[in-house]
């Protein structure tokens, strides 16, 4: 765990915003109706919630029913509840034939077993690759600003890049990736997106469930089953032709059979000067895929403001999970997704409630439940991209994925290490039920990459992500990391991600009370957050500083 930084180096001035005001009392929340929402998105009957199927209409149905119920007005596509999100979907069909070809020897691959790879968001209708040659390229990262390049100029072309997971400062480098805390180039996202844009056929990431901050049961099932992608008018300049995982024995093999000693190699890899280094192995991999472009449909609702209607303040959770996949050991194939994130989207409805049913906000509040998070967040993307409401006019937004923590906190905490005016205000409202703000617990999982607000950041609009924070009121932080890796090892994006009725509900009042008066404050008073100077995404907020109105 980082050590905990000064609270005033991490958070922007308090002077930088307007001094909280007077607000409607907090309403109480019904955790027994949080709980029922909770247990019916995630029961069976909603198959797991994978986009485009049965699932997602159950899904989608039922918060517009909730968001219906609670009084909200829909704001989707033409007067709708709903907004259309056109995705490629795309499967492989059968088992494909993967092998290595290395130390004289052909090696058969399992899916899911010794590999994982995707089905092809390319739009190609097979993947035929034949004895393409494996170049180990450190960590696949490109960063002129950093004056890092792992490629060095070697032509990827017709070849296959293996690559790292993280980035070079994760287990010591040379300190241009700002230590622990994971840069947007450690992320798999940009590590695929880097292999289109060096011409290669494929990639694939060595795991290594520490600097991945999941093991491979999560690959597997994230990897393995039905992908989507926005729909892209090059999809080759994002995407290779293969995409896809290996375990590190694996890796460890390739590496001897090429004469390298792996730690060796992924120790020259956290320098500048790497230089990238050919295996003596190929791969052949040859599948059928399925592509076809489908429409998913994020959920959006909302309360409209009385004195300024179209400023907006937004609050965000995804309703999707994995769907139906794979068997775990117990032969059970439904990821039901509870905490992740029918907490989230149950956290979303119960606010609706108390906004719509309280004291009318100033400005509007949207409620939006987003579609395909767990495939690269491809609705908050879209939203994001087509907004239903201007984004310069967007005060800020409070995302939700998995709200609330294990048993009642004494802090609480944000994906990722993000400066920004709502965490001030976060941690002002937080101060008032005497619970104190403590950094992201893990700073190299990227956490600040992995959920919804992530697109509305990078095109500058405040954006956050709450976290319950694991300073557990009995057990302390070493209860509270126990119980979040455990949730790690065993539930996450696994079919054991159920609803418990035993679980422990005592952090869900406080957590809501502050969702809701940090939403509250956004909504009644004249403040526009901002970015803390020295943020990436500050000048792109102040470039649409004059679209917001004078108060």
């Amino acid at each position: 765990m980082l050590k905990r930084l000064i609270l005033s180096s991490l958070l922007i001035s308090a002077s930088a915003i307007a001094a909280p005001g007077p607000t409607p009392t907090t309403p109480t929340f019904d955790v027994k109706r949080i709980s029922r929402d909770i247990q019916t998105l995630s029961s069976d009957a909603y198959e797991g919630r994978g986009p485009a199927t049965a699932g997602e209409d159950k899904s989608i149905a039922y918060i517009a029913a909730q968001m219906r119920a609670a009084g909200l007005k829909p704001a989707g596509d033409k007067g709708g509840w709903y907004q259309n999100v056109p995705l490629l979907k795309s499967d492989i069909v059968g088992t494909p034939a993967l092998s290595l070809r290395a130390d004289g020897g052909t090696q058969a691959l399992t899916q899911g077993n010794e590999i994982a790879v995707r089905a092809a968001l390319t739009g190609q209708q097979a993947v035929a690759i034949a004895n393409a040659p494996l170049v180990f390229v450190g960590y696949g990262v490109r960063a002129p600003e950093r004056q890092w390049d792992d490629f060095k100029g070697v032509d990827l072309r017709g070849k296959i890049m293996v690559v790292l997971v993280n980035d070079p400062d994760f287990e010591g480098g040379e300190g241009r990736f700002g230590g622990k805390l994971m840069t947007y180039y450690g992320r798999w996202t940009y590590k695929y997106e880097e292999a289109a844009r060096q011409g290669a056929a494929g990639i694939l990431i060595v795991h290594e469930t520490a600097p991945a901050s999941y093991g491979w049961a999560t690959v597997k099932n994230s990897n393995t089953n039905t992908m989507f992608d926005i729909v892209r008018a090059d999809p080759k300049a994002s995407h290779t032709p293969m995409e896809g995982w290996i375990q590190r024995d694996l890796a460890q093999r390739l590496f001897k059979a090429s004469g390298l000693d792996f730690e060796a190699a992924k120790a020259a890899a956290r320098r500048a000067d790497f230089r990238p280094m050919p295996l003596k192995a190929t791969l052949d991999a040859r599948y059928q895929v399925k592509s076809e472009v489908i429409t998913s449909r994020n959920v959006a609702g909302v309360l409209p403001g009385t004195g300024h209607p179209a400023e907006t303040v937004i609050y965000s959770a995804h309703w999707d999970h994995l769907g139906v996949g794979q068997p775990d050991a117990t032969g059970d194939r439904i990821y039901n997704g509870a905490l992740d994130n029918a907490s989230g989207v149950a956290a979303l409805l119960e606010l609706a409630r108390a906004y719509a049913t309280g004291p009318k906000p100033d400005r509007s509040i949207l409620f939006l439940a987003v579609t395909a998070e767990e495939k690269g967040l491809l609705g908050s993307e879209y939203y994001a991209a087509n907004p239903l409401r201007p984004l310069a006019t967007t005060a800020g937004v409070i995302n939700m994925d998995g709200p609330f923590a294990a048993a009642r906190t004494t802090d609480f905490s944000i994906s990722g290490a993000a400066r920004l005016d709502l965490l001030t205000m976060l941690t002002e409202a937080a101060g008032a039920q005497g619970r104190r703000f403590t950094p992201d617990a893990r700073p190299e999982a990227g956490s600040f990459y992995r959920s919804d607000h992530f697109p509305f950041a990078k095109r500058g609009v405040p954006a956050v992500s709450y976290d319950a924070g694991q300073d557990l009121a009995v057990g302390g932080t070493a209860r509270g990391k126990e119980l979040a890796d455990a949730y790690v090892r065993d539930k996450y994006h696994q079919p054991a991600d159920q609803y418990d009725p035993n679980w422990d509900t005592g952090s869900v009042q406080s957590d809501m009370s502050i969702l809701y008066a940090v939403g509250r404050r956004l909504a009644d008073q004249p403040l526009w957050p901002n970015w803390s100077s020295d943020s990436e995404f500050r000048a792109l907020r102040d470039t649409t500083a004059s679209q917001r109105p004078a108060r």
